[in-house]
């Protein structure tokens, strides 16, 4: 618990390349969940739990929602702030919501629910919710069944003992359907094209890096970048995404 704990903490240092570098959504995701709740997002009161630089937050309030972020990391909520300063901000984790009882319609988590511990996540998710309302999660997961995308991830097992997966979506699917509720599933793929060097900051972005020495980072980076460069002469990068929906409405 402690190697998670330091890895969930380590993200404040690393806002600005979180921001810069991680993937957004397709607007089909939002789809999925009117779709996989039953009901809509305009007018909706939503917790974005573990909001980060509220990526995913805004997107939510795009559609609609009244939104108010849940951010642990006082360096990714300061980032939040600057982006997008019309947006609430809450400094606070998926354990323990300081919120009211049956006061929201959704609580999501984008990229975020496997930092909690769901013995205790799901039922604040629970309590929080409204009759009718859902807990929603999903992960952006890259596809590595695409070659040179398994070739990096043999890459970064073998250079970083710090290297690890989100756990996978069957994991978090038990979680959920271990304490009683229906779940609803969802799986999208898309693709961006961006320029190697955004692909380097997203790595540097991710927990695995984070929590390591600049001198530790710097080789392995270096030796990323050189990879990328041979499989992309352009500098231009396609990555294929997975995305993982996961939806569960309150009983």
């Amino acid at each position: 618990m402690d190697d998670v704990k330091t890895h969930a903490n380590s993200f404040g240092p690393v806002a600005a390349q979180y921001q810069a570098a991680r993937p957004s959504y397709p607007a089909e995701l939002f789809d999925e969940l009117e779709r996989l709740s039953g009901r809509p997002l305009d007018g909706a009161d939503v917790l974005d739990v573990g909001a980060g630089t509220g990526i995913a937050t805004r997107l939510l309030a795009g559609r609609g929602a009244r939104v108010v972020a849940v951010e642990p990391s006082g360096g990714m909520a300061a980032v939040l702030r600057e982006v997008s300063p019309e947006l609430p901000v809450v400094k606070a984790t998926g354990d323990e919501l300081p919120f009211h009882d049956a006061s929201v319609d959704f609580v999501t988590y984008a990229q975020a629910f496997h930092w909690t511990e769901p013995g205790r996540s799901i039922p604040e998710a629970l309590r929080v919710l409204r009759p009718g309302g859902a807990l929603a999660v999903w992960w952006n997961v890259k596809d590595y069944e695409v070659p040179w995308l398994a070739a990096q991830q043999a890459r970064m097992v073998a250079a970083l003992p710090t290297y690890h997966h989100y756990g996978g979506v069957n994991v978090r699917h038990r979680d959920l359907t271990e304490s009683g509720l229906e779940v609803r599933t969802a799986q999208l793929r898309w693709e961006r094209c961006v320029p190697v060097e955004q692909v380097i900051d997203d790595l540097t972005s991710r927990s695995y890096f984070a929590v390591l020495e600049p001198e530790q980072r710097a080789p392995v980076l270096a030796a990323e970048r050189e990879a990328l460069l041979a499989e992309f002469p352009d500098g231009q990068v396609v990555e294929p995404y997975r995305l993982d929906v996961l939806v569960a409405p309150k009983p």
